[in-house]
């Protein structure tokens, strides 16, 4: 492997020769290490079927609902294994966001908001729960927008502002890392470029990381790239060097279109 590692005093998250497999003898991604940077964002790039998703997936550990998945390795949030943290805890200190908007159909803009705390069984006085979903709407900029329209369900609205209300479900528990699954691949320009900026404004108290089909994406607002091919990381640096003078042929290749 060819790879530019960036050298990271404390990372918040510390993946360490992690592989996972969804079959015997296969992996789907190889014996990755790399360090991820604290209020950054980081995106995983690579054509269909590298692993980038799978990489992305472990660091929450989302793989364990699926008894046919292994991973084998480490990953360190704030110097602790996660995989001696409860679930619970973990999810609370790294929120997932997916590809396609996913507010739940049958609660209420507000509910939805604060659905991870009812749905762990934690019980607040409704003037907290008050402030987390107004605080988790503002940081995504969707307060103005929804505020006299709290109780009704989310199906009146636009698919970035749906992204968005998922984003606020993600930021309620105030997580330290916020991963994303190729977030705005189901939205038009206009959305996507909101996402873009609102993702920006918000590394400043949280840390990113994203995985993008979209290189274009990934060199306007990520500090870190991840460039992987066939489960293993080819290449790994701050994006503007990636992206001017990538150190493996491979890279090269894919950022100019040759294949992916």
């Amino acid at each position: 492997m060819n790879s530019s590692i960036i050298e990271i005093k404390k990372p918040i998250i510390s993946i360490q020769n992690l592989s996972v497999s969804y079959e015997k003898g296969k992996n789907a991604v190889n014996k990755v290490t790399a360090d991820i940077k604290k209020n950054s964002i980081t995106a995983i790039m690579g054509p269909s079927g590298c692993g980038k998703s799978t990489l992305l997936r472990a660091i929450n550990r989302m793989h364990e609902l699926y008894p046919n998945i292994k991973t084998e390795g480490k990953i360190l949030l704030n110097d602790q294994d996660i995989s001696r943290l409860s679930l619970i805890d973990l999810r609370r200190k790294v929120g997932m966001v997916f590809q396609h908007p996913n507010p739940f159909p049958s609660m209420s803009i507000y509910d939805n908001v604060i659905s991870g705390y009812k749905l762990n069984g934690i019980r607040q006085k409704k003037s907290k729960r008050d402030d987390i979903v107004e605080k988790s709407l503002q940081d995504v900029a969707l307060w103005s927008e929804v505020k006299d329209s709290l109780f009704k369900k989310g199906n009146f609205l636009s698919g970035g502002q749906q992204q968005r209300l998922c984003i606020a479900r993600a930021l309620a528990f105030e997580p330290d890392v916020i991963l994303l699954d190729e977030p705005t691949s189901a939205l038009d320009p206009i959305a996507t470029s909101k996402i873009e900026e609102l993702l920006v404004k918000l590394k400043k108290d949280y840390t990113i990381v994203m995985v993008t089909h979209n290189m274009a994406q990934a060199a306007r607002i990520s500090d870190q790239s991840i460039f992987m091919y066939l489960g293993d990381l080819i290449e790994y640096g701050k994006t503007k060097v990636m992206f001017t003078n990538p150190s493996d042929k491979r890279t090269e290749e894919y950022l100019t279109g040759k294949f992916g």
